[in-house]
Parts: structure tokens; C-alpha cells; sequence
């Protein structure tokens, strides 16, 4: 019994990271889009580091622009700009 409840805890601290590899991440297209957004920003990222977030926008994290400043940057569903924070 022991063995199992560590089991259950372990696969349910697992499942977010999980369920993001598997199709819970924005699609390759948006990714695309997302970059080439940047692009136009005059910023750069890391894909891996763009998350969804629940209201169907996104979160993208450590953004360089020009100038050298990072920027936690975040878009909405649509991929309009609705924050920037300096890091």
C-alpha cells in the first residue's frame, strides 16, 4: 500500500510536465507564428520556453530584444502583446 500511494504521487507531480509533451503545448504552426512575431519584435526566445496558459494565450519566458534586455512577454489568443516584464 505504501508502494502505491508513493506511485500515485509521483505519476501525479508528473502529469503537468507530461501532459505539456503530449499535445498540451501550442502546435507547431503557432510556434512558427510566435517566432516569426518575435522576429518582427526584434527578440529571440527559445521554443521550449513559450507555455499556454488557461485563457488560451501564451507565456513566453527569458525573451531577449534588442538592446540585450529579458522580458517575460505575454500574448493573448490571438498573439497580440498584453504584457511585458523586465527580468
Amino acid at each position: 500500500m505504501k508502494h502505491a500511494l508513493t506511485l500515485i504521487a509521483a505519476l501525479a507531480l508528473a502529469a503537468p510536465a507530461f501532459a505539456e509533451a503530449h499535445g498540451e503545448g501550442p502546435d507547431a504552426e503557432t510556434v512558427e507564428k510566435i517566432m516569426a512575431k518575435l522576429t518582427e519584435m526584434k527578440c529571440q526566445m527559445a521554443e521550449e520556453d513559450i507555455e499556454m496558459e488557461e485563457d488560451g494565450g501564451y507565456d513566453l519566458d527569458d525573451v531577449i530584444c534588442e538592446g540585450g534586455q529579458q522580458y517575460d512577454i505575454t500574448l493573448d489568443a490571438d498573439l497580440n502583446e498584453t504584457g511585458r516584464r523586465a527580468e
